[in-house]
């Protein structure tokens, strides 16, 4: 890049580091990029940069000196939030010393990179965290794709904006909510408004996948790499090169695949099952869950570093009874869109009355019923009535539709029958459903994988 190009840069980055080789090498790349750079041997060199002219990032080591605990480091950052607050830092250390890195994030760190850092991967964070620090240029003329996202309450119109916002980085998200709140729904509206959108977007249901088909099917494997590869297969990771990787339900993976997970969204490398040649990938990662994490850090079930890699920015998708106010639009838009044979219109009554009802199951409950509600209806209206028979009947409905029939299914006809009645049932609750049919959570996803059965 020109020295044209590289006047005109809009961002000065400090790098710190007590390795007169790593700053050399990391500012020769930066300044390719079109980044100013200025660089510093250690803390009081470091703060003397700050306190004439606070730069627009900072890429910081944790250690200086020989030492290891790190204590330099953290010290250094808890002076640059008093002296430049604004000023965004990202952490660098070596891979067995990501608990330090960890420690920086809770002390205002905006993120972390392993030693030695990639090229491709360091240019992506810093360009993500330098996005997310400066002011957002709104582009009216571009449209919004809001993907299927159905509400104007301040809740859904928070979400949307925080969307808007952050679509255009590269900063890995956390959806976190209960079932059922459409948290696909907003990861895909993340993906439809990136610079990503013509590339994939991958879902993955890790609360599907078992421990022992993990590598497989995130990394791939190679032909021969056990029984039955009898050919090469790409994993998730791969097939989402450039574009997006959805990792729902993150919260059922175990801890030997955490530590698996983090390697590659740290690093974006891998090797395939079996084959030793190292891959990269260029992806968005966004995660989502219905568990508390925090709790499952607390009770050492969860990996604190991988939370922190995964959840640079957190979106909390509220109930749908914290936001009464989408229901009859959801309610509208649903009946709208059954088939043509099925339509009719939900008297105000009947809105009125579902509105008010507590929805355990969220907005896929709510479209069930919606569903049932112009099944069963007998006239172009749907009353009070009939809105209150398609909510209390569901389960009712499910077992007397599918009891009679039993003796002329298939084995597999009846599971298929066992599990949507179960989902049904239960609201599209996993693990309510899972329970009640005495198997696992990780199990019955699979048994909806098998079955074609979406949530």
């Amino acid at each position: 890049m020109n020295s044209n190009i590289i006047s005109m840069s809009e961002h000065t980055i400090l790098i710190v580091d007590d390795d007169k080789s790593v700053r050399m090498s990391m500012s020769v790349m930066l300044q390719h990029c079109g980044y100013r750079t200025v660089t510093a041997p250690g803390p009081a060199e470091a703060l003397d940069i700050v306190r004439r002219q606070p730069p627009s990032l900072i890429l910081m080591d944790m250690n200086f000196g020989g030492s290891t605990t790190g204590e330099d480091g953290i010290e250094l950052l808890r002076k640059v939030s008093v002296l430049s607050p604004s000023t965004p830092v990202i952490l660098m250390t070596a891979w067995g010393s990501i608990p330090l890195a960890v420690e920086g994030i809770k002390y205002g760190a905006k993120d972390f990179l392993t030693k030695p850092c990639t090229g491709h991967v360091m240019f992506q964070r810093i360009e993500t965290v330098l996005a997310m620090a400066g002011p957002q240029q709104s582009d009216s003329a571009a449209e919004f794709d809001r993907s299927g996202i159905i509400g104007k309450s301040a809740a859904i119109s928070d979400i949307l904006d925080t969307v808007r916002r952050i679509a255009p980085t590269d900063a890995s998200v956390l959806i976190t909510g209960e079932n059922g709140t459409g948290k696909e729904l907003v990861a895909k509206a993340i993906h439809s408004n990136s610079r990503r959108r013509n590339a994939p977007f991958v879902m993955v249901n890790l609360g599907g996948i078992s421990q022992s088909l993990f590598e497989s099917e995130m990394f791939g494997h190679a032909r021969g790499a056990f029984t039955g590869a009898a050919t090469e297969r790409k994993g998730r990771f791969e097939l989402a090169d450039k574009g997006t990787i959805f990792l729902d339900e993150i919260g059922d993976l175990d801890l030997n695949c955490q530590v698996k997970m983090l390697r590659v969204l740290q690093q974006h490398t891998f090797e395939p099952l079996g084959d030793s040649r190292t891959r990269s990938v260029d992806i968005r990662v966004v995660c989502a869950t219905n568990a508390d994490l925090p709790s499952m850090l607390r009770e050492r079930t969860f990996r604190e570093d991988l939370f922190y890699r995964i959840n640079s920015i957190t979106l909390h998708i509220p109930p749908l009874r914290e936001r009464r106010e989408d229901i009859p639009l959801l309610i509208r838009h649903f009946a709208a869109d059954t088939p043509v044979d099925l339509k009719a219109d939900f008297s105000s009554e009947a809105i009125g009355y579902l509105a008010a009802q507590s929805w355990p199951g969220n907005v896929r409950q709510l479209k069930n019923v919606v569903e049932r509600a112009m099944l069963l209806a007998d006239g172009p209206v749907i009353t009070r009535t009939g809105a209150e028979k398609a909510y209390s009947a569901g389960p009712d409905l499910t077992a007397a539709d599918t009891s009679p029939r039993l003796s002329g299914m298939t084995l597999e006809e009846m599971e298929r029958s066992a599990v949507t009645a179960s989902l049904e049932k239960h609201s599209g609750n996993i693990s309510a459903a899972a329970a009640e049919l005495g198997i696992t959570r990780q199990a019955l996803y699979r048994k909806m994988e098998k079955f074609g059965i979406r949530q």
